[in-house]
This record gives C-alpha cells, sequence and structure tokens, in this order.
C-alpha cells in the first residue's frame, strides 16, 4: 500500500511556529496510529513551512486568514488531486480540531464522492432515528460529530473525533465503535454540532439533516452540480456550520496548559544535552 502525505501549510504568516509544527507532530500520529485501526489508509502529516514550495505527490492543508463566502473544506486541483483550506488565526487554537477534520475527511475519501448505501433515517422530536428504506450517504468521516466539544487531544493539540465504517451498519451491535472517541453510540446517530448528507432516492436529490440547533433540521440541497459531491455539500452547508459552531473553552485551556508543561519538558530536555 502507497503512503499518502499531506502536508500542513501556514498561508496566514502568523500563526505560532511552535504550535504548527506540534499540531503536525499530533495530525501525523492521529493518521498513524488512529485512523488505520478503522479505515485502511497509511498516511503521514508533516509540516511545510514555505506556502511557495509544495512537494510533488504532497497533499495539502492551506490554513488561511479568511475564505470567501461558500468555500472552505477540502478542493481538487487542476489535476484533480485533493486539498484542503482550513481559517486559522492567533486568536484561537481550535482551528487544530478543523485541520485534523480535513484531513481526515481527504484521507477517508480522497475524490468527494464516496457514497455508502445504508438504512434511511427520519427526524423524530428532537432526535434522529432509522426510517423505511434506504438512502446513498456522502461518506464525510467528521460531520457527524464535528461539535468541538467531541474533540479529543494528542500531545496537547486537539483534534477531531471520527466516525468508523461501522457507523453505516443497519443496527446496533454490542461492543461495537461507531466512531474513534466513542461519543457516537449507534449508526447513523448525528451529534448535537453536527450534520450528514445524503442522496434521498426517491427524489434522487440531495438532502441533509443538520443538528445545529437544539433540534434537528431537515433541508433539500437539490441535484448536486460539479464533479465532487462534497465540494457541492460544502458550498451551501460550511459557512452555516462554522457560524454556528461554539468554543470549546474547557478543552482549549486544558490543552495550552498542556502545551506549556510539554514545551518546559522540552526546553530543558535540549539543555540538559549541554551540560559537560
Amino acid at each position: 500500500m502507497s503512503v499518502i502525505q499531506i502536508g500542513l501549510v501556514d498561508k496566514t504568516g502568523h500563526l505560532d511556529p511552535h504550535l504548527l509544527q506540534a499540531t503536525a507532530a499530533a495530525l501525523n500520529i492521529q493518521v498513524m496510529r488512529d485512523l488505520p485501526q478503522y479505515w485502511n489508509i497509511k498516511a503521514t502529516v508533516r509540516h511545510l513551512p514555505d506556502p511557495k514550495h509544495i512537494p510533488t505527490g504532497v497533499w495539502p492543508v492551506f490554513l488561511v486568514a479568511r475564505l470567501p463566502p461558500g468555500e472552505g473544506g477540502v478542493h481538487l486541483d487542476t489535476k484533480n488531486q485533493p486539498y484542503s483550506k482550513v481559517i486559522a488565526t492567533r486568536d484561537s487554537a481550535d482551528w487544530t480540531i478543523d485541520a485534523s477534520h480535513e484531513t481526515l475527511e481527504m484521507l477517508v475519501d480522497p475524490a468527494g464522492n464516496r457514497l455508502q448505501t445504508s438504512r434511511a433515517m427520519e427526524i423524530v422530536g428532537h432526535d434522529v432515528q432509522d426510517g423505511s428504506g434506504q438512502f446513498e450517504y456522502l461518506v464525510e468521516a467528521c460531520d457527524p460529530c464535528e461539535g468541538n466539544q467531541y474533540a479529543y487531544t494528542i500531545s496537547g493539540i486537539a483534534v477531531s473525533d471520527f466516525i468508523t465504517p461501522r457507523f453505516y451498519d443497519p443496527v446496533v451491535t454490542g461492543g461495537t465503535r461507531y466512531s474513534f472517541a466513542g461519543h457516537i453510540e449507534r449508526p447513523r446517530q448525528i451529534l448535537p454540532g453536527g450534520y450528514i448528507s445524503f442522496i434521498n432516492q426517491e427524489s434522487d436529490e440531495f438532502q441533509q439533516i443538520l443538528f445545529l440547533s437544539p433540534k434537528p433540521v431537515l433541508r433539500n440541497l437539490g441535484p448536486a452540480t460539479g464533479a465532487s459531491l462534497r465540494m457541492f455539500v460544502d458550498s451551501k452547508t460550511h459557512g452555516q456550520v462554522r457560524e454556528s459552531r461554539s468554543p470549546n473553552t474547557k478543552l482549549s485551556n486544558w490543552s495550552r496548559a498542556q502545551r506549556g508543561l510539554l514545551e518546559s519538558a522540552a526546553v530543558r530536555r535540549a539543555e540538559s544535552y549541554d551540560v559537560k
């Protein structure tokens, strides 16, 4: 199996270089240790220091200061190779979760067209339950559990939870992991702050269930256009999801303190080599 290479690139020029390198290292652990436990993927992540120098074969994750309306997430370049854009600022470190999110989704479905058929769903009260028939679900590894409150940490860096292939099982089975961090407890469960997109075979159009408010909402996206289903969905959803997101202050504070401890330990370790 070939190894996919991901490069984390700061195009803002204003991010903390230590946080950048730590984030690339944490994402590298996530895609080498956590992701392959459930998805048949072999990849590495590294920090690319020069945004004007992207090595051949590397899929870049560009950290940018802003994005035009309707743009964000994973895209395809002129050679139909994936890359992604993530808003990142010095004001918050929550961008590390977004970078993890886009990296994982780019690896699980590089072209953004992967569909998985499973049982249909419907909104019942304040929850989403199994319905009748089948839907073709767009495989987006982080969307159902993308709320910042479901992130976990690697070496003081907050990263996104992600679904496993068992997320599309027809029924619940004992001892099954539906998301890596265990927040999703049954197939096709949508957590607050998340969403799922699918083709309703009765209408042959894209629909979406968003859980961005106290009650999930169904909306129609219409017939898909363009080369990538994910780009079509993101163009209609990315801004709305971002605006609804709440920061995970508790996790951010804990991660910052953890990084401080690790940074102090790294400095002490470096100094120890100067002892004669």
